[in-house]
């Protein structure tokens, strides 16, 4: 559970965010020190499952065959096969606009070398290379567990954003998102928190409030 000034935080964002028409996404902005982001390795490159969720939509995409792909067909927004695979291979204005439109994809292991040949080229430099699909694992717990998750990824930049919920949540749970961010974060950079120069919540289009 978030302690008391993260959730005092994420309460402020929400009460100063003036109304809009549409759900906002509640944001972290993050801004790191001490790194050399030239260097990849010091790069922020994260997968995170949020325990209450984003709050919003995601769209996930699994190349699967066969009864992997029947029983994704319940979870995911789309199911592609191997011929439609190839398909895309042949049509990169295609293949860019299902990347530009997914957030994840998942993929069979046997399949993950023709997504390669196929769609490496355009997944790739998006950081959108499928998370690959083992025949021991469940692809409806893979898919739902994908729909809570997000990206956390700073690639040469020393401020760069991440999804922690949206405005019609309640501060408490946006702060246990928060949290989560912030112990991975801690965990993962070289020098912990200090490699975190100031981290601010807000709305899409509300005033920042400083977390850390």
């Amino acid at each position: 559970m978030a302690d008391n000034d993260i959730v005092d935080a994420v309460a402020r964002a929400l009460e100063e965010a003036p109304e809009r028409n549409f759900v906002e996404s509640v944001d972290l902005a993050i801004n790191l020190r001490d790194l050399d982001l030239n260097d990849p390795s010091q790069r922020v490159d994260e997968s995170i499952v949020l325990p209450s969720g984003t709050g919003k939509e995601t769209r996930i995409v699994v190349f699967a065959e066969g009864e992997t792909a029947a029983q994704a067909e319940s979870v995911a927004d789309e199911v592609l096969d191997a011929d439609e695979l190839d398909d895309l291979g042949d049509d990169q204005d295609a293949a860019k606009r299902l990347a530009n439109e997914t957030n994840f994809f998942i993929a069979e292991e046997a399949m993950m070398q023709d997504i390669g040949r196929n769609l490496g080229r355009v997944l790739g430099p998006r950081g959108k290379m499928p998370t690959p699909l083992s025949p021991d694992d469940d692809v409806v717990a893979v898919v739902e567990r994908m729909k809570n998750t997000v990206q956390l990824r700073s690639r040469d930049r020393r401020t760069f954003h991440a999804l922690v919920g949206a405005r019609n949540m309640d501060a408490e749970e946006i702060a246990d998102n928060v949290d989560t961010v912030l112990r991975r974060l801690h965990a993962s950079l070289e020098k912990g928190p200090r490699n975190l120069d100031s981290v601010y919540v807000k709305t899409t289009m509300g005033p920042s409030v400083e977390v850390a």
